[in-house]
């Protein structure tokens, strides 16, 4: 009795020493183990994947990102360069940035993060083997996090979901159910609308993704904004947004585990 008497007694003893400490949990030793275990994890056990589409080294190697790889229907190329904004900002830095808040807000919340790429400078991998990655790891849910180079004119967030194509049968139904719940949670904290161009209402079911066609594993594509409007482009560039991109998707990451 005494016993469960503390343990609930911990999460109050921890916010008053909070309170009292001038200069944070420095000025208690011992305090932020207290502080980290206190903090809600509605994630623990959890696996998620990430795929920051393309990389920022690939323009060095065209011949081994334009090699064909099979992505389940035919070929495509092994990866891109992606696009940029007029200004010379890549989407592969976009993506990159964007995936790294991502990763720090679900480990934040107590999830594993699978990651397809841990830096910026390299070359691939390809499309299939990012598959491979997150399909190994048994991500519980998965993410493709791009930005489109779409018309000028053209605005907003898209969300590309996979057609069945035999390997991503059994994860059809959930993955549209993610891409409904990220693309509420993104437009709602990032004040980016629907896209106008791409797709309907959002969606825009995609059969020729090796990422979605190989996928064994709940996983969206979305196309966060269009680079090449102008409007789009001055906010994508701002930390700021893309930290709100990151939290969007964390929020509907755990929202669609709390729901399975």
């Amino acid at each position: 009795m005494l016993a469960a008497v503390a343990r609930r007694s911990v999460p109050v003893l921890v916010v008053a020493l909070a309170l009292l400490a001038p200069a944070g949990a420095s000025a208690f030793p011992g305090l932020t183990p207290l502080l980290d275990a206190a903090r809600p994890t509605p994630l623990a056990g959890k696996v998620v994947g990430i795929d920051p589409g393309h990389n920022g080294g690939n323009f060095s190697d065209p011949s081994f990102i334009n090699s064909p790889v099979w992505n389940g229907r035919e070929e495509e190329a092994c990866d891109t360069t992606g696009t940029e904004t007029d200004g010379g900002y890549t989407e592969a830095l976009f993506n990159f940035r964007v995936a790294s808040y991502l990763r720090r807000d679900l480990i934040a919340e107590g999830a594993k993060v699978v990651m397809t790429r841990r830096t910026n400078t390299g070359v691939g991998p390809c499309i299939t083997r990012r598959a491979k990655i997150l399909n190994k790891a048994r991500s519980d849910v998965a993410i493709d996090i791009h930005a489109d180079g779409g018309p000028a004119e053209g605005r907003g967030v898209a969300i590309l979901t996979p057609v069945a194509d035999g390997p991503n049968d059994p994860v059809i139904a959930s993955s549209k159910r993610f891409g409904r719940i990220l693309l509420k949670r993104f437009t709602l904290l990032t004040g980016t609308p629907i896209s106008n161009y791409d797709g309907s209402g959002g969606f825009a079911p995609r059969d020729n993704l090796a990422g979605l066609n190989l996928t064994t594993v709940p996983k969206v594509l979305i196309e966060c904004v269009n680079m090449r409007n102008a409007v789009d482009a001055s906010r994508l560039v701002k930390p700021s947004f893309q930290r709100l991109a990151a939290k969007s998707m964390a929020e509907a990451v755990t929202g669609f585990l709390a729901s399975r």
